[in-house]
C-alpha cells in the first residue's frame, strides 16, 4: 500500500509508505537516484538546496553519487542541473526535476519515477526509504534589526564555527535571512535531536 499527494498546481509530490511514514522530496529523490545507479543509468549527479537534509547528501555519497547544493528555489536547482549537465534535482518540499523526462518539476513524473523504482527493486517504499537516514533538524526564528549584517558580525560567525566544530562532519548550521520579515532562520542539523535543539538555541 502506498499514498501519493500532490500540491495544488501538481509540481510537488510527497508519498506515504504502508507504515504511515511521510516520504518527503529528499527521500523520493534518493529512491529515484538509487534505482538509476543500480541500473547503471548515467544521470551525472543530484542537485539539492541549502535546505536538503544532510542525510540525503550522506546517502548519495555512499552510492558514489555527486551532490551539490544551491539556494532554495526550483529555478536555482534547474540552473545547477543545466550548468553540470545532470538529470536529477529537487527540494525537500517534493519539487523534483527529472530533466531526461521533462523540462520542469512535475509531481506525476516524480511519483511515477518513484513507483518505477519500487517495481524495479521489488521492495516496498518503507524499505527503500530506510536506506537513507534523515538527520534531525531544528529551526529557530530570531528577530533582527533590518540593518544587522550577519556576514560581518564576528560574534555570530564565531558562534556558527563553534557549533559546527561540535557537530563534526555529520552536522551543519544554516543561517537564512527571511525575504519577507525582519528575522533570520537558524537551522541546525545533526545526529541527535536533543543536541541539535540545544545548539540551535545557543
Amino acid at each position: 500500500d502506498i499514498g501519493i499527494a500532490f500540491d495544488g498546481d501538481g509540481d510537488r509530490a510527497v508519498m506515504v509508505d504502508h507504515l504511515g511514514n511521510i516520504v518527503d522530496g529528499d527521500e523520493i529523490l534518493y529512491v529515484i537516484a538509487r534505482d538509476r545507479r543500480r541500473q547503471n543509468i548515467d544521470f551525472g549527479g543530484v542537485v539539492g538546496t541549502s535546505m536538503s537534509n544532510l542525510g540525503l547528501e550522506l546517502a548519495l555519497d555512499a552510492l558514489d553519487v555527486p551532490f551539490v547544493r544551491t539556494a532554495v528555489g526550483d529555478r536555482y536547482v534547474m540552473q545547477g542541473m543545466l550548468e553540470r549537465g545532470w538529470d536529477l534535482g529537487g527540494e525537500s518540499s517534493g519539487h523534483i526535476i527529472c530533466l531526461d523526462i521533462t523540462t520542469t518539476g512535475d509531481g506525476i513524473v516524480s511519483a511515477l519515477q518513484a513507483l518505477a523504482a519500487i517495481a524495479n527493486c521489488e521492495q516496498p517504499l518503507a524499505d527503500l526509504r530506510s536506506k537513507m537516514r534523515k538527520l534531525p533538524q531544528s529551526m529557530v526564528n530570531v528577530r533582527l534589526d533590518n540593518n544587522f549584517d550577519l556576514v560581518a558580525n564576528k560574534a555570530v560567525q564565531s558562534a556558527v564555527s563553534d557549533v559546527e566544530s561540535k557537530l563534526g562532519k555529520n552536522g551543519r548550521v544554516l543561517l537564512r535571512p527571511s525575504g519577507t520579515e525582519p528575522l533570520v532562520r537558524v537551522m541546525v542539523e545533526g545526529e541527535d535531536m536533543d543536541i541539535v535543539s540545544k545548539l540551535a538555541q545557543e
